[in-house]
């Protein structure tokens, strides 16, 4: 496959401002086609972008035999539906985060793609950003000796539009749509890359609640797991905190220094030694999931490796099911 032409299944916040522009940034890539169930957000994506063609169903989308590559770009409830679509029809898949809204919807994506043999990636693009590239580095290193337990912690407090309990909530808060709450939609991150410096998380339990009582979902969770590699780590996380509580933080311990950086404000992180203590910066690009769309692309075009696989993300929503007591 030489020239990857695109059709994207909606196009929304996420197509607008991290991923979208970039599939037309790579050599040998560019999109072809939009779908969205909505007539006029459809056509007012294409027509914004410069993309020639526009659909409000999915299946007359995947069956444009001018597509040959599909990125869902939909809530998580959709995602396993639309992805065994397109690898039914024998077109690649790239998927947002979390690869579905549950661990079984994952397993039945997987089985599909094995079995049509076409590829389904997942956009867990942080791995790929020269931020987290950096830390990996030093903790393979062993810039910090050797890891003794990491932690994530993190905490925020109420959005605007949360509180609007019997009215409209936003549909990270509606389960059947996206597999959770708040947990579910920003955790994935925050495990994934962890799974990708330390190797798959193989034990995991946590405890979850309803502490501020704006939405029926969890707004607190706690948790405890172990990777392959017998690494033990914790995390906790709060929707509904002070603004005084907020926190975006991962901190890896080992036995001759620390490593403190955070997942979604990273202007710089910090390195702690005997040595001292280090800020380091590192500029990310601005469309951030250019480097992984990238590598989807070098894959698919047969020049490169793409890592960020259904296989791989499997395990963050496995991960999560425990936490949150689903199975």
């Amino acid at each position: 496959m030489k020239e990857i032409s695109w059709g994207f299944i909606g196009c929304g916040e996420v197509t607008e401002l991290k991923s979208g522009p970039a599939f037309n940034e790579v050599e040998g890539s560019h999109i072809e086609a939009v779908m969205s169930r909505t007539e006029q957000r459809a056509r007012s994506y294409a027509e914004r972008h410069g993309i020639r063609k526009w659909y409000t169903d999915a299946q007359k989308l995947i069956d444009d035999p001018e597509v040959n590559a599909v990125y869902v770009a939909t809530p998580p409830a959709s995602h396993a539906t639309y992805a065994i679509m397109s690898m039914r029809a024998g077109k690649p898949v790239y998927v947002e985060k979390p690869l579905a809204s549950c661990y079984e919807d994952c397993v039945r994506i997987n089985r599909i793609s094995e079995k049509m043999g076409v590829p389904c990636f997942v956009a867990y693009y942080r791995r790929y950003l020269p931020y987290f590239m950096r830390i990996k580095e030093l903790i393979r290193s062993g810039a910090i000796g050797n890891i003794l337990t990491v932690q994530v912690n993190f905490a925020c407090p109420p959005r605007e539009q949360d509180y609007k309990m019997g009215k409209e909530l936003p549909w990270r808060l509606c389960p059947d749509i996206s597999g959770g709450g708040y947990f579910y939609d920003l955790a994935p991150h925050q495990l994934d890359l962890l799974q990708d410096f330390f190797g798959v998380i193989t034990h995991a339990h946590g405890y979850s609640a309803n502490k501020g009582g704006l939405y029926d979902v969890e707004d607190t969770v706690s948790a405890a797991f172990e990777f392959e590699n017998g690494l033990n780590g914790s995390g906790s996380w709060c929707f509904v905190g002070h603004e005084s509580a907020r926190k975006d933080k991962i901190e890896v311990v080992g036995d001759k220094g620390i490593i403190n950086f955070s997942v979604y404000e990273h202007s710089h992180f910090s390195m702690t030694s005997n040595d001292g203590e280090k800020k380091i910066v590192v500029e990310n690009p601005t469309y951030v999931q250019l480097p992984i769309i990238r590598s989807v692309i070098e894959d698919l075009q047969g020049i490169g490796v793409c890592t960020s696989t259904s296989i791989s993300a499997t395990p963050t929503n496995w991960v999560m099911d425990r936490i949150l007591g689903k199975f």
